[in-house]
């Protein structure tokens, strides 16, 4: 299965697909049903979204009747979204084979210009190319580049542009540098990464006056920057790399100078901290704090996020309490106004904060069950005023309840968890549940609204998710408690959580019916429904594990394959003993559950870069071979949905391509519970 290219695994994944499809066509009426009701929570006619200004032109993504990609929309300098130039089309660029995904998409500062890229398969190989604005014709072929990665970088005189490019692991590991209508063979490699742990990303600073390069591992990063009015001019370090310490600036212009860099740093503050540093001279020995109330001098119930600096203020993001919120402040850290989400067990993000002289910001507000409500931020005094409020015809967010309570799990944390329910479906132990989880680097699943779970909420079912160790939403702490070989804690507090809301936990009530509980995760996420579909078979009426990294000891050997040796910071390296040994004791491959087995639906797609798809396929035939005929097991469904054609890691492209799937994972789900 290792050979990606022999006609056997081709014959093998095909066969397993026909399997998977045969098996579930008596599905096919609930799935096009749950499609249908879905689909129909999409905006009527033509939708646009909210505008925002970029080096003085207003854009706007447009999604046409009946279309499922969006359009990049210029419209002009007094921001009218009546017309307007359409730049880009995801429906003409993934035309040929039903798949897009745009990475690069920068105009130039003079807006004559559009650096682009897509990938058109999923395997995340993006062709760069640069548009003509006014024509929307792409420029001449010398402008053509077939490999790059997401992530690039206008020069301030529009004439030079900063691409990033991939190694044969699919790790952006170089920076280049390429002059508009020259040969490509004549780009200049600005930077390159020599270490595998390490990822480069690349950007513009919101000033246009920095071009920031940072390589990042899972702990620890190195800053370079280059003046965007002298593109030619060498790399300079902010601060030399020294593990376990990690820093992200952006830039405070100086009409005078060259200003200031705003750092955010866990150098010496575990939960992150603020500090400033001159452009001339930006080493840790020029370092200085900011102090603001939100964040210091050292709030350990605070995770500093980001910074973003903007004429006369700084936006930061910060994590309190499991939650997201924002603070804005002066550039010396005064003048705080915080702003919370605005709904029960809510999130609250900045969407849209290009322009450094705006004297507000787009911030997007959504929960499990309330629709996204994009507003205008007013910095200087912290008002939220409305622009847009997402369309979701038939909907009624009365209908529902959302709301977020603490599991207590086996070490006594108290493990949060957000709960999105029919309000008519009593939280009294009777209703069904999927309990959804991911708990790896660091990443947060703050509520988004999805117009497809209200369907799973008007069957009855409660939706759980569970925001296990091993993330970030409780801070930095939080995922040092779930990595490494603290990673089994992340296991333990997902099956916790469960057997919590079971009202199985001492001093604990019945939330849902345990009998009747189903769990779901994606990637990492998957990697830990293979976890707790082996340890805890008999916790789960069903399990879907969708592109699930579950081979991991083979995976964390071979720095052959991508995303091996940048991972032996979130892992462990199992050339060491003890790394070795703690993979090995959750691997799901290695760990096959014993006993009677619940149902189980696996996906993989054969382009995914990032879960190779002879992963899901060998575990799913370690799982077919290790049946245990002795205690009934026969009988156990176990599907693998395998995408063979375009698909992404995260599914088919689309908006509705995402519901057809999403339509078949939770008909696959109300199977397995079964009438009430």
């Amino acid at each position: 299965m290792r050979d990606h290219d022999a006609p056997a695994l081709a014959e093998y994944l095909a066969a397993e697909r026909s399997f998977y499809d045969a098996s579930t066509a008596h599905l096919a009426g609930l799935a096009g049903e749950l499609f249908g009701e879905a689909a129909a929570r999409l905006p009527d006619g033509t939708d646009d979204s909210v505008s925002w200004t970029r080096h003085g032109f207003r854009y706007l993504h447009r999604i046409t009747e009946g279309a499922e990609g969006r359009q990049l929309i210029r419209c002009g300098n007094e921001g009218s979204s009546a017309g307007g130039l359409v730049l880009l089309d995801e429906n003409v660029v993934g035309a040929a084979t039903g798949f897009a995904d745009i990475g690069t998409c920068e105009p130039s500062p003079d807006g004559r210009l559009l650096a682009w890229s897509a990938d058109t398969s999923g395997a995340e190989i993006y062709r760069l190319r640069f548009r003509d604005t006014e024509t929307g014709e792409d420029t001449e072929d010398t402008d053509d580049i077939e490999r790059s990665y997401p992530g690039g970088a206008w020069a301030s005189g529009s004439r030079h542009f900063f691409y990033l490019v991939p190694d044969g692991l699919n790790r952006p590991h170089q920076v280049w540098r390429h002059e508009i209508g020259t040969e490509q063979s004549r780009d200049v490699m600005v930077y390159e990464e020599a270490d595998a742990r390490f990822e480069l990303t690349l950007r513009t600073s919101r000033s246009g006056e920095l071009i920031v390069i940072t390589a990042a591992s899972r702990d620890t990063t190195e800053v370079w920057i280059i003046p965007a009015a002298g593109p030619l001019d060498e790399p300079v370090v902010v601060a030399p790399r020294r593990r376990g310490v990690e820093y992200r600036v952006d830039h405070l212009p100086d009409p005078a100078g060259s200003g200031s860099l705003l750092i955010v740093t866990d150098d010496g503050a575990a939960e992150f901290r603020l500090m400033r540093a001159p452009v001339t001279a930006p080493g840790p020995a020029n370092w200085v704090p900011v102090h603001c109330a939100s964040v210091a001098p050292a709030r350990a119930d605070t995770r500093l996020v980001g910074c973003d600096v903007l004429a006369g203020h700084l936006l930061l993001t910060l994590r309190r309490g499991g939650s997201p919120l924002l603070a804005i402040t002066d550039p010396a850290g005064g003048q705080v106004r915080e702003v919370t989400p605005a709904h029960e067990a809510g999130s609250i993000a900045v969407v849209h904060a290009e322009d450094y002289a705006a004297t507000s910001v787009v911030v997007v507000e959504e929960s499990l069950i309330e629709p996204r409500v994009w507003s205008a931020l007013d910095l200087a005094t912290g008002r939220r005023t409305e622009l847009k409020r997402a369309n979701v015809p038939g909907y009624d967010p009365a209908r529902y309840r959302t709301t977020r309570v603490a599991a207590t799990v086996s070490d006594g944390t108290r493990v949060p968890v957000t709960l999105a329910y029919a309000a008519g479906t009593p939280l009294d132990g009777s209703a069904p549940c999927l309990l959804y989880g991911y708990g790896a680097y660091e990443a947060c699943l703050d509520p988004e609204f999805e117009p497809s779970l209200a369907s799973m909420l008007d069957r009855g079912v409660v939706y759980a998710v569970a925001h296990v160790r091993g993330g970030g939403e409780c801070g930095r702490q939080w995922w040092q408690q779930g990595r490494l070989r603290a990673k089994p804690t992340t296991f333990r507090d997902f099956i916790d959580v469960a057997t919590w809301l079971a009202g199985e936990t001492d001093g604990a009530s019945a939330v849902v019916d345990g009998h009747r509980i189903v769990s779901r995760g994606l990637s990492a996420g998957g990697l830990l429904q293979g976890a707790v579909y082996s340890q805890a078979p008999e916790r789960w009426r069903a399990v879907v594990a969708e592109v699930p990294f579950v081979d991991c000891v083979t995976t964390m050997l071979d720095p052959d394959i991508p995303l091996t040796i940048n991972e032996w910071d979130e892992w462990g390296d199992p050339r060491d003993p003890g790394d070795f040994a703690c993979l090995r004791s959750y691997s799901p491959y290695d760990n096959p559950p014993a006993g009677r087995r619940p149902a189980l639906l696996v996906t993989g797609a054969v382009h995914d870069p990032r879960v190779l798809v002879h992963e899901p396929a060998k575990w799913v035939a370690r799982l077919r071979a290790t049946v245990d005929q002795t205690t009934g097991d026969a009988g156990s469904t176990v599907l693998f949905r395998v995408e063979l054609g375009p698909g992404a890691h995260t599914g088919p492209s689309g908006r509705l391509g995402h519901l057809r799937y999403e339509a078949e994972v939770q008909a696959f789900i109300l199977d397995a519970i079964g009438p009430q």
